[in-house]
């Protein structure tokens, strides 16, 4: 009886949580009219532990999107500017000297929090990116030789211009494949732009949203998308692209075992939000661009993301 009671318990906690994610996609996509499809992706990233990496112009919705997640999300949340002249123990923290105590007193930066939006972070130098590093890989930072967790969840929302926009620095590779996941939003359609046109504007959109998700519901809803099955029929179409991206001729770098892992919990997120628990060839072929074009590194002049999908079409689903 207690047994029955307790998995009745748990079931409509997870019922509880899934309506608050569908609350929470319903309220972004009110603020960015038309991308439904990238802030899928996005609630994808999230729920599959990753990191998000936001590419494109200036002026397409870049840091509303990450606004609107921040709120909506219901995460504790500091936002980065950064610079070129911006410097690591401006991101991570800074030791200073208390009088008081006649000792030094670790000042926390503001990437102690759950939500980080690193802004036009390709306008601050290779050094000061890798400040991130560590934070995005392991959970935590080390400063003045000890190691400080970051709360959780922590979940790191980057936003970069193209490269060939004056005053950007390209990402070191090492730290691109720390995000699981790069979305664009590109122009929007005609119908979309004449709403954005004639609606209300989006700051007075932003200043009305409120948390729709707690950290205790995404640590849960985290838990539900990990446990959607993988067949391994599905695991041998996961291990042929990513053995397909290391034999390519135009390909010179191919995909690491942590972009096949990321592969894979983005598909389980983004079939959990199909409300489907089990991953099909599909939802494979949904992200797979997105988890996998950054990551890749041409052995001639060819986009990556033209590659990631001559790689898709030369692997067939068995």
């Amino acid at each position: 009886m207690d047994q029955d009671l307790a998995a009745a318990g748990t079931t409509t906690l997870e019922s509880t949580a899934r309506q608050r994610l569908d609350a929470a996609i319903a309220q972004v996509n009110a603020v960015l009219v038309g991308k439904n499809q990238p802030i899928r992706k996005a609630f994808a990233c999230l729920l599959a532990a990753g990191h998000l990496l936001i590419e494109d112009v200036p002026g397409v919705g870049k840091t509303t999107l990450a606004h609107a997640l921040a709120v909506t999300l219901g995460l504790s949340f500091r936002r980065i500017q950064f610079t070129s002249d911006l410097l690591p123990s401006d991101i991570v923290g800074v030791s200073v000297f208390d009088r008081d105590r006649n000792a030094f007193r670790f000042q926390p930066g503001p990437i102690f929090a759950q939500l980080l939006l690193a802004d036009e972070i390709n306008r601050a130098t290779p050094k000061t990116q890798s400040a991130l590093l560590e934070a995005m890989a392991e959970g935590q930072v080390t400063a003045d030789g000890a190691s400080r967790a970051l709360p959780q969840p922590f979940f790191t929302v980057a936003t970069q211009n193209p490269m060939d926009t004056a005053g950007t620095y390209p990402l070191p590779d090492s730290q691109l494949d720390r995000f699981m996941l790069r979305i664009s939003l590109d122009y929007p359609d005609p119908e979309s732009e004449r709403k954005l046109l004639t609606g209300e504007d989006r700051a007075t959109l932003l200043g009305r949203l409120h948390a729709c998700l707690s950290a205790d519901d995404i640590l849960a809803l985290r838990s539900q998308a990990h446990a959607v099955t993988a067949s391994p029929a599905l695991l041998d179409y996961v291990q042929a692209l990513v053995t397909a991206s290391r034999k390519h001729p135009d390909i010179r770098t191919g995909l690491s075992p942590r972009a096949g892992l990321a592969l894979l919990a983005c598909a389980r997120a983004w079939a959990y939000l199909g409300a489907r628990d089990y991953v099909m060839p599909e939802d494979v072929q949904a992200v797979f661009t997105g988890v996998a074009a950054h990551r890749l590194i041409p052995a001639r002049s060819v986009a990556r993301d033209a590659l990631a999908q001559t790689l898709l079409e030369s692997v067939a689903v068995e």
